[in-house]
């Protein structure tokens, strides 16, 4: 409570001075406000009370009351201007901006010219970033600006100067916008820091640029047959969601110069080309909707691949080809090389199937992980039929009686991987007896000339069990044949492969 002692009036500039205090605070004061806000039965208390305090300043004359009186008005209006401009610096203006545009005087649930014709709406986009791309969800994630052109005359205002008026987000809600959505889009927002990144710009004749910036996560349609050589193309779609061809008409408002792209750059891809391009939608129970594509054509960086996947699973293979130069008879070592390999290749095949989705079809990947590794387990097999013709081979040296009880393989093993014995067998060719006939002897002029051809060999013809008793007998050989056999034909898988997935 303000205390006001009786000698503070002995002045009459205080007392105009604490009228005005009186006006501005009438709750803190002992006083009476005289001022339009009370009424005159307060007047005259106040006049009563503070002359009763006075005492030598005796009674107020009018002049003094009438001079007390405007300068309190005058502190109230100031005071009432400074709260107004305390509270909302911009309420004023936007106040002026909406009687401007003439916003209360139009409906604008409805769309620009409702009942005539569909209203143009020009789209133009600029690529600001791909964030990123998902085989395993097949989507994609991008950051745009998205800018509309359309004109509503129920905005245009009178300027000389014909400057057009920019606004933020909260004009942008009391006016009609045209209803733009990503097709097929999974999640997408406006961004909003450290605002909601929303310009409106209004000329005086009523044309109007709408632009947000806004991120997107849009499904991608991705065929992996010829991954991870492959080439992707992807396309964000955009149409209004209420609005058929019949009320609202979606194009590109600068042609093929309308999708603009700043430098991107990504990890696992190269873009190779952006392009815009334009169609019809047709919905059963709404009809045909204006649709527009922003495509653009990815193809995958093959380093990664080759360090990840392709060179180790090379370098396994030929790992597996090892074995076919260590000792038929050295089974520790041959054996464990298999098993390495092959418990590699498995590992390798695992984490690239993890990394992608499960598709129902071979990828070029599957190809040639499986390929190589049925190379890396031939060769396993192969060391088995190694094994195994050796030991058919003692079995019927020791039948034979060949091989002495204290025969020691180790020292009779040559550098190899064959047995030479001292003894050789040596089966005689039977011996042709002349025999006697009756039959006289034929002229050679009476015989036909059975004689070949000149330049002509004959050689008998081994059959199948023949040629399998001579690699059991010379089981060495298997190993010799595999040496060239098995690099030759993965070069060639490589050729092949390399010539119709590059």
């Amino acid at each position: 409570m303000l205390q006001i002692q009786s000698e503070d009036f002995s002045s009459p500039v205080f007392f105009f001075i604490f009228s005005g205090i009186c006006l501005c605070g009438p709750e803190q004061c002992v006083g009476r406000p005289v001022c339009p806000r009370v009424g005159s039965h307060n007047e005259i208390s106040w006049r009563v009370e503070i002359s009763d305090k006075l005492g030598l300043f005796g009674e107020i004359g009018l002049w003094e009351w009438d001079l007390a009186q405007i300068i309190c008005v005058c502190c109230f209006c100031r005071r009432i201007d400074y709260k107004l401009k305390r509270q909302d610096s911009t309420k004023t203006l936007l106040i002026k901006s909406e009687q401007l545009l003439k916003i209360e005087e139009h409906d604008f649930a409805m769309r620009p010219g409702f009942g005539a014709s569909a209203i143009p709406v020009g789209i133009d986009v600029q690529v600001e970033s791909i964030d990123s791309i998902s085989e395993v969800n097949m989507d994609f994630t991008m950051t745009l600006y998205l800018r509309h052109y359309w004109k509503d005359e129920r905005l245009s205002f009178p300027s000389r100067t014909n400057q057009s008026r920019t606004f933020d987000s909260r004009l942008v809600k009391k006016i009609w916008v045209p209803d733009v959505f990503f097709v097929h889009s999974k999640r997408s927002f406006i961004h909003d820091t450290t605002m909601e990144n929303i310009m409106l710009r209004v000329y005086p004749d009523g044309n109007i640029l709408y632009s947000v910036r806004v991120t997107v996560t849009a499904l991608c349609s991705m065929d992996f047959s010829s991954f991870p050589l492959d080439t992707q193309n992807c396309s964000l779609e955009l149409e209004s969601y209420a609005y058929n061809e019949n009320d609202l008409m979606l194009y590109w408002k600068n042609g093929n110069d309308s999708l603009r792209t700043d430098e991107i750059v990504l990890s696992q891809f190269f873009i190779e080309h952006f392009h815009a391009s334009s169609g019809l939608a047709f919905y059963s129970s709404t009809g045909w909707y204006n649709r527009l594509f922003i495509n653009f054509i990815l193809r995958r960086h093959i380093f990664f691949f080759m360090l990840q996947t392709y060179f180790p699973t090379m370098l396994m293979v030929v790992l597996s080809w090892v074995s076919f130069w260590i000792d038929r008879r050295a089974v520790p070592a041959r054996v464990s090389l298999g098993i390495t390999t092959v418990l590699t290749m498995s590992t390798i095949i695992t984490g690239v199937s993890s990394s992608m989705p499960q598709v129902s079809y071979v990828k070029a990947v599957d190809i040639y992980l499986w390929t190589s590794f049925l190379f890396v387990f031939l060769s396993v097999i192969e060391y088995a039929a190694v094994n195994y013709c050796t030991t058919l081979e003692e079995m019927r040296k020791m039948k034979r009686g060949k091989i002495p009880s204290t025969f020691n393989a180790s020292q009779a093993m040559a550098f190899d991987g064959c047995f030479h014995d001292n003894e050789m067998e040596l089966t005689p060719f039977n011996s042709m007896a002349p025999t006697l006939t009756t039959e006289p002897l034929t002229t050679p002029s009476q015989c036909p000339d059975l004689r070949p051809p000149e330049g002509t060999r004959l050689r008998r013809q081994r059959s199948v069990r023949e040629n399998v008793d001579l690699l059991v007998s010379n089981s060495y050989m298997i190993d010799s044949y595999s040496r060239l056999a098995f690099p030759l034909s993965y070069l060639l898988f490589n050729t092949i492969y390399w010539s119709l997935y590059s």
